[in-house]
């Protein structure tokens, strides 16, 4: 099957955001009570073909966006991503989320599909099992960008997620260079991606 026609999750923009009235640019953590009011409209989603989408911006596709970072050290994992994998408009941008687009899953609540997803993405990107993930996500926030092309048609599910990194193994890594990083060298680190900029204050 084409990527492009993967059936993922979608809300209506206006239905996400109250027609504008809770829309915001950058990232918005549980204390911001917009939060609260958008994630409330997710279980109004509804089954899209990724195709269909990528250049609606009528839509907002569901992404899981997910901080990993050591247990012990605290040191933030932080990739690159190589020509060839991805998201082609992200190649050659440093990123600290893993995660992608949502697949629906039959008999479970909204909260339970998007950290089922989300542990799903960091078991293909970094070997964590998925047990192991999905215990250790914490829902910590949102992410909208407007100004960019790719960030007006996503909203970005934020986790943490802190692993032991001796068990993280890159799957990907014809596709993906992975460093980490003390909190103080990953925030000073450039030419990141917009939505991992926008997770400096938290790395």
């Amino acid at each position: 099957m084409s990527k492009w026609d993967e059936q993922i999750l979608v809300v209506d923009r206006k239905t996400i955001f109250s027609n504008e009235e809770n829309a915001f640019y950058g990232f918005i953590s549980l204390e911001d009570e917009r939060v609260e009011k958008i994630t409330s409209t997710f279980n109004k989603y509804t089954v899209k073909r990724r195709g269909d989408m990528e250049e609606d911006p009528s839509y907002k596709q569901l992404i899981g966006y997910v901080l990993v970072k050591d247990k012990n050290t605290k040191e933030v994992l932080v990739y690159k991503r190589l020509v060839g994998g991805g998201e082609a408009r992200l190649h050659g941008k440093a990123s600290v989320g893993i995660g992608g687009h949502m697949n629906d899953v039959d008999n479970k609540t909204i909260d339970e599909i998007l950290k089922i997803n989300a542990a799903r993405e960091v078991e293909e990107e970094i070997g964590i099992s998925f047990d192991e993930a999905f215990i250790s996500l914490n829902f910590v926030g949102l992410i909208n960008d407007d100004k960019e092309e790719v960030g007006k048609v996503h909203i970005g599910v934020v986790y943490v997620c802190e692993v032991e990194k001796e068990k993280v193994k890159v799957t990907e890594d014809d596709t993906l260079v992975i460093e980490w990083l003390p909190s103080e060298k990953a925030k000073a680190t450039e030419n990141y991606e917009s939505w991992s900029e926008f997770l400096i204050p938290i790395m």
